[in-house]
């Protein structure tokens, strides 16, 4: 039993992955639980957002504020997205992909142009990385996105209207929901209720675990999307590859950024892990439905890249003490 625990511990994401997308192949497949799947299902999808919530209060009453200001790794990190975006943009543009091929390539955008995981920091703290800095970070991802989608957006859907002003308000309300309110409120029980704040903050890996659970919830809904996908299997393996691939690259580049400046995690979380519900959104409202394939596909590779760096750190900690 030991072992087990031990196994889960170490094994946290992977564990969440398979169990979330288990639980609902059993619900799926299995008629008698029908009615039951149908009925848990909205109030998971409920759900998610409160984990994200907690798990991000729990993370920001460890902030050191005063810590919190930008670095040049922010900068690189930040061009290195723009770029990628411009790019992707202009290939559909110029080629003037139609069909499968443009809604892959449009599955591809919506991976490089969200922001950064508000969760990304609950792995960054968990590898030894600056947590203040990757707040920092998040923040200034979430504004870039907001920045950069009014203008991509409507070069690629002519039929999709989104007025700038508009779009940018859309998303820097759900920046707030997301990031604000948690933070303000850990900012607000550090200060006046210090014990709370201790006793929370206390609790070893308390946010990592929640992330965990939160991602087996995650893991249920997207076999669930890609399930009921209205496409063909081809599309499907095709979308994961790409997805895969993208996922390296974008953490090989961050990490290669942060390597010459002192902050390899950092902006390998900071460019490769992305906040896949968000893209999820975007590309539903305004792109096409079958864009969200790729974000349904990018979260597994992400966590899976999230598993192993884990692991590796691990392995070098043992080392350490040995």
């Amino acid at each position: 039993m030991k072992k087990v625990i031990e196994f889960l511990k170490n094994w946290t994401l992977p564990c969440s992955i398979v169990s979330g997308a288990a639980i609902y192949y059993i619900f799926a497949m299995v008629p008698a639980l029908d009615g039951v799947g149908r009925a848990m299902s909205p109030v998971f999808d409920q759900a998610l957002p409160w984990f994200l919530f907690v798990i991000l209060f729990v993370t920001f009453c460890k902030i050191d504020y005063s810590k919190m200001r930008p670095a040049r790794w922010h900068l690189y990190t930040s061009l290195a997205q723009v770029v990628m975006v411009v790019v992707v943009v202009f290939s559909i543009i110029y080629f003037d992909l139609r069909g499968p091929h443009r809604v892959l390539m449009e599955c591809v955008l919506t991976c490089i142009i969200g922001p950064c995981a508000a969760a990304s920091a609950v792995v960054t703290a968990k590898l030894g990385g600056s947590l203040e800095s990757m707040t920092t970070y998040t923040f200034m991802s979430n504004v870039l996105t907001a920045v950069m989608i009014p203008i991509a957006f409507p070069l690629l859907e002519h039929g999709a209207s989104l007025p700038f002003w508009h779009m940018l308000w859309l998303i820097l309300l759900k920046v707030c929901a997301v990031l604000v309110v948690p933070m303000g409120l850990a900012y607000g029980v550090r200060r006046w209720l210090p014990r709370l704040s201790g006793a929370i903050a206390g609790v070893p890996d308390l946010g990592f675990y929640l992330w965990g659970c939160s991602l087996s919830i995650v893991s249920g809904i997207t076999m669930r999307n890609i399930m009921h996908a209205h496409t063909t299997a081809t599309f499907l393996v095709a979308t994961a590859v790409v997805s895969f691939v993208l996922c390296v690259i974008q953490f090989s580049v961050g990490r290669n950024i942060g390597r010459y400046l002192g902050a390899s995690t950092e902006a390998g979380q900071g460019l490769g892990q992305k906040n896949t519900g968000f893209a999820i959104w975007v590309a539903s409202a305004y792109l096409t439905p079958l864009a969200t394939v790729g974000p349904g596909c990018y979260i597994l590779w992400q966590n899976l890249v999230n598993s192993l760096e884990l692991w590796q750190h691990r392995r070098m900690e043992k080392k350490h003490h040995d």
